[in-house]
């Protein structure tokens, strides 16, 4: 029996619509109040009930459209992540930034991605409270509200804008805040807004220049990393690795090897 696999397009449009429908939910849950249900790998790594329930959401409306394929997802989405007959996995990331939305900060999102046979190829992330929404399938661009987006066209590091983020461990984030103390002498400055995927998406269209992190996993990474590979900017770790827990480096061409050559002069993906 020969496989068939949906093209890109209409995988993201099954990601569009999932993840507008999630996102909606986030945002009632949030207006309605939240509570931290449990903690992860440290007590300040929190999980809302919110967190659960849009994911589940997410999982039950794929399993609906897509009964055959497997979903990888931070909360529950683990153990159904084997591979599936169809090929066809989704990453999710119920909500990215979950300390952010626990306070109301308007910077966290729904993550949303479709892999097929190991590559990303289709992939939408969508700001749960602004509605701001990009996309991005392979080879097709990265958009935002209808616009086709170009990454940073900044040459000079001196000048460069760069988002990070810390880990919740405190020997990993000495480390990392270590690294930022040398780092930041060579670029304009240092942005931390606390949610990966977003991070990847402003990347991607220039509002801020590149964006480094350790720690990210395949959920935090997926969707937003292809937007910004789509958008031009390169997407790795260091010294040839490719972007995963490590380090993740995106960055235009004319900026990615001084970005990554310092990083690496600075152990980056070190620590803890």
């Amino acid at each position: 029996m020969t496989r068939s696999v949906p093209p890109p397009a209409e995988l993201l449009e099954i990601a569009v619509e999932v993840a507008r429908d999630a996102a909606a939910t986030a945002y009632r849950m949030r207006a309605e109040g939240v509570s931290i249900a449990a903690t992860k790998s440290t007590v300040t790594d929190v999980v809302t009930a919110a967190d659960r329930a849009v994911e589940r959401q997410v999982l039950d409306a794929l399993a609906k459209q897509r009964p055959d394929d497997a979903v990888l997802g931070e909360e529950y989405g683990a153990a159904e992540a084997a591979a599936a007959p169809s090929g066809v996995r989704w990453i999710v990331d119920p909500i990215d930034g979950t300390v952010n939305y626990l306070y109301a900060i308007p910077y966290c999102a729904v993550s949303l991605a479709a892999e097929v046979d190991g590559e990303v190829v289709a992939g939408v992330v969508r700001n749960i409270f602004t509605g701001e929404e990009w996309t991005a399938t392979a080879g097709g661009g990265a958009w935002r509200d209808g616009r086709r987006l170009r990454c940073s066209t900044e040459t000079d590091p001196g000048q460069a804008l760069v988002a990070t983020g810390f880990g919740y461990d405190p020997g990993r984030r000495s480390h990392q805040a270590r690294v930022i103390a040398e780092l930041i002498p060579h670029v304009r400055d240092i942005r931390r807004l606390g949610a990966a995927a977003l991070d990847l998406c402003l990347a991607a269209e220039g509002r801020v220049d590149a964006y480094y992190e350790k720690g990210l996993a395949a959920w935090d990474l997926a969707a937003g990393g292809l937007v910004a590979a789509e958008a031009g900017l390169r997407v790795t770790g260091l010294r040839g690795l490719p972007a995963g827990p490590d380090l993740v480096i995106a960055a235009p061409p004319a900026l990615f090897q001084p970005l990554h050559d310092r990083l690496a002069d600075l152990d980056a993906s070190g620590g803890p």
